[in-house]
């Protein structure tokens, strides 16, 4: 054997050997091939930023960069079509909320099936909404809003982004609990509502933290209690609503990483193993909590336990409120 050839012989050895090196694999998680992270909203909105920071992250841990496909429309619904039938070999994976995963299926006909077509890996984050009312409403506090509407069944109005959104049922449950008769005005999303309230169009709206909290801080709006369980530090002074009167609400929106059902369970549990590193990341909980959103990192069976559990919770209300889209 030539030198030469003993050489290339030993760099090609060297070479296997690397790839079969712990670390080499972290960063190769699917040799010659494009990771990609399905989004299902368009770019701009708070799921298409906090998906796009863990993209990041995630292709710091991989030395690679991770494609981002935004597949938006029917609130959720064809990004999580469109990522079910993708190659189950570890390059791709969605990032779906509450609505695509619980409620969607729960109010119309969807081309999937949760627990058919896919594969749980972890929940990411969470984040509450916060129930607003134009500062003309004569209700400093929302018990004074409930004996308000109490007063005028029927005439109190809620804005939302459509129906069978968190909006939607945060004020079909407050009708429930709080025992009020208030009328569903629904919109094409979001910002429309807010903008109706801000033009004292709509009486109440369950809007997200980020596009509503410089209104709040303007003395535009007026809160009256955040979703959540406990209070959040980006608005420390609005009462949960259980301190505000109404036990028993808690509705916040959520975001869980899937894979396609047939996805190596290799694959999967390099894919778990990463995300709980980018979750735990100081610059992601940073920038995530300058949106109000919470990040996590569950187990596989954990994701799936909470994503059954909120239809089951979800599903006796939409009954309850014959809510149907179809």
């Amino acid at each position: 054997m030539t030198t030469i050839r003993l050489v290339r012989t030993l760099l090609a050895a060297l070479a296997a050997a690397i790839v079969l090196l712990p670390g080499a694999a972290i960063a190769q998680p699917v040799a010659g091939k494009q990771m990609r992270v399905i989004l299902t909203y368009p770019p701009g909105g708070a799921s298409d930023i906090m998906g796009r920071i863990i993209a990041q992250k995630l292709g710091e841990i991989w030395s690679q960069s991770v494609l981002v496909e935004n597949r938006a429309g029917a609130n959720g619904a064809i990004g999580i079509e469109y990522a079910a039938r993708q190659p189950a070999d570890g390059t791709s994976f969605v990032i779906g909320n509450l609505a695509p995963v619980a409620i969607n299926p729960l109010i119309s006909k969807v081309p999937y099936n949760m627990a058919r077509d896919f594969q749980p890996v972890s929940l990411v984050a969470s984040a509450p909404t916060i129930l607003v009312t134009h500062v003309s409403i004569p209700a400093k506090n929302l018990q004074e809003f409930v004996k308000l509407a109490k007063s005028r069944p029927g005439q109190v109005n809620w804005g939302t982004a459509g129906p069978g959104t968190l909006g939607h049922l945060g004020g079909e449950m407050l009708k429930r609990l709080a025992k009020i008769d208030m009328l569903h005005v629904p919109y094409k999303g979001g910002v429309l509502a807010i903008q109706d309230l801000l033009a004292g169009n709509v009486h109440l709206v369950f809007a997200d933290p980020q596009p509503i909290i410089p209104h709040i801080r303007a003395g535009k709006v007026r809160p009256l209690a955040i979703t959540s369980a406990k209070r959040s530090a980006a608005v420390p002074d609005i009462p949960t609503f259980a301190e505000a009167g109404v036990p028993g609400f808690v509705a916040e929106n959520w975001w869980g990483v899937y894979v396609p059902a047939a996805t190596p369970k290799p694959q999967v549990d390099r894919l778990h193993g990463d995300l709980v590193k980018t979750m735990g990341n100081p610059d992601l909980r940073e920038r995530f909590a300058g949106m109000s959103v919470e990040p996590m990192a569950t187990t596989p069976d954990a994701l799936r336990d909470f994503m059954n559990a909120e239809i089951d919770r979800w599903g006796k209300l939409i009954r309850e409120a014959g809510i149907r889209v179809d």
